[in-house]
């Protein structure tokens, strides 16, 4: 099959990309002595964790306990749902998982990891813990400090659950630039706080997680660091080529798109709108777009309905017919993904593999 008989809108991976994406980060981590859990939230593919497992992953990390029902597909050794987990019947589904492969839960508050030791003792299993804590997202996690201390310390009077360490998440950081290098340098300090303050207590933290994929490749200089979970590495996405975390070669989703109508001058009408693509825009951003248009990039998308995409063609250095397919890299890959049932690897014009995306919609 190749691409001209695919149906679109078609979410394509270029097989070749990913694959030196997935080395890349392996090859950093192995240098650098860092534990690699990546996250699926991206790809949302069991084959693909399998292959990141394969590359030298200790494991991986998902958000939702139907992520991780589903990523029990991959046989991780390891999985880490870096998301509180709260109710009695997500709890007894996860305690499912947890007889299948080792269970870490990242939780910041008491309430959720008595809820999680309860369900751990009911079932007679044994489950980990990372206390998470704010490193200036201001979205999850207690302040460090005496807030940390005693989230740990409550963690540990619990049975049936036992403290790995400690995980944040640097979102705030969104590139390298001055100003980036700038929080990064502050985040090192604060971690070498953190991690000071856990050992005066007498705490061991065995696994410190943390980083993001615009961080990623500094992660080695965050002292005190141990883990990393990136997710939107495997295929890279317009914003994170935006923040200068990978060039746009580095892209490896795109998603083919046909032009359906030309009837208003210097605007095409394409068959991809929200339900393609997502409605984020570029982040760091005032400008308004929907996605980096590879086959000319005068061409600007700018507004979507469900099923329509608009661009803007008065600039660009081609013209344009009904049934012309075009490529367009979106803003933010993990929620195109969990748009489309399917995605196509491709090498060259050739679709070499098909993937259901066996965890799109596991929001529970």
């Amino acid at each position: 099959m190749t691409l001209t008989d695919l149906q679109t809108p078609a979410l394509l991976i270029d097989l070749d990309v990913m694959e030196r994406n997935l080395c890349r980060v392996a090859d950093y981590a192995k240098q650098h002595g860092l534990r690699l859990r990546p996250h699926t939230k991206t790809h949302k593919i069991p084959s693909l964790a399998k292959r990141q497992i394969e590359l030298g992953a200790s494991g991986i990390t998902v958000a939702k306990v139907g992520e991780a029902e589903v990523m029990l597909g991959a046989d991780p050794p390891d999985l880490l749902v870096a998301y509180p987990v709260l109710g009695e019947q997500k709890l007894d589904r996860l305690m499912q998982v947890a007889r299948r492969t080792r269970v870490t839960v990242a939780l910041d508050s008491a309430v959720a990891a008595r809820q999680l030791s309860d369900a751990a003792k009911r079932a007679q299993l044994e489950v980990g813990v990372l206390a998470e804590v704010d490193v200036g997202l201001g979205r999850m996690g207690v302040e460090p400090g005496d807030e940390l201390l005693e989230l740990i310390r409550a963690i540990q009077a619990l049975p049936s659950v036992s403290l790995e360490g400690i995980t944040f998440y640097p979102g705030h950081i969104k590139r390298l630039d001055d100003a980036g290098r700038k929080q990064l340098a502050e985040l090192d300090a604060l971690l070498k706080s953190i991690t000071s303050d856990l050992r005066r207590a007498g705490i061991s933290a065995r696994i410190v997680s943390g980083g993001s994929t615009p961080t990623l490749f500094a992660s080695h200089t965050i002292r005190g660091l141990n883990e990393i979970r990136p997710g939107t590495y495997i295929f890279n996405d317009r914003n994170t080529a935006d923040a200068g975390a990978c060039s746009l070669e580095d892209c490896a989703a795109s998603i083919l798109v046909t032009v359906v109508s030309t009837a208003r001058k210097d605007r095409i009408m394409v068959d991809g709108g929200s339900k393609t693509f997502s409605s984020d825009r570029p982040s760091g951003s005032a400008d308004v777009t929907f996605g980096y248009v590879t086959d000319d990039p005068e061409v600007r998308f700018f507004q979507m309905n469900e099923e329509h995409g608009y661009l803007d063609v008065s600039r660009a250095k081609r013209r344009f017919s009904v049934g012309d397919r075009l490529r367009i890299i979106p803003n933010h890959i993990c929620v195109a993904m969990n748009l489309h049932e399917k995605v196509y690897g491709i090498r060259g014009n050739v679709v070499e593999t098909v993937w259901n995306v066996e965890a799109r919609g596991k929001l529970q």
